[in-house]
């Protein structure tokens, strides 16, 4: 199985930035999708942003032009830039991989944005 550890999540100021970060391990594996999702209080959770293996991206609309999503191939990692945050970015944000064994998702890392 492939394993994803979320990190970098932390309280910020509204128009604040944070990086979070997604490293994958296990068996021999390859991922051809990343995503980053979040559920905020009372919400579903909701696709934020997703990289496929051509390195398209796609983001909600909510989130374009101040997220980024990129990925290391080399340290089988991917990062979701984080700019000008707002207090209704405040959630749980997740990552996804699609890889030869299986959707895989990590544990969620807590975003809050407070004055």
């Amino acid at each position: 199985q492939v394993e994803l550890v979320e990190s970098g999540g932390g309280l910020v100021k509204p128009g604040g930035s944070l990086r979070l970060s997604c490293a994958a391990s296990g068996s021999a594996f390859s991922i051809n999708y990343v995503a980053w999702y979040r559920q905020s209080l009372g919400k579903k959770r909701e696709l934020v942003a997703g990289i496929d293996g051509g390195d398209s991206t796609t983001y909600a609309e909510s989130v374009k032009g101040r997220f980024t999503i990129s990925r290391d191939l080399d340290r089988n990692t991917a990062f979701l830039q984080m700019d000008s945050l707002t207090p209704e970015d405040t959630a749980v944000y997740y990552c996804y991989a699609g890889t030869t064994w299986g959707p895989s998702w990590g544990q969620g890392t807590q975003v809050t944005v407070s004055p």
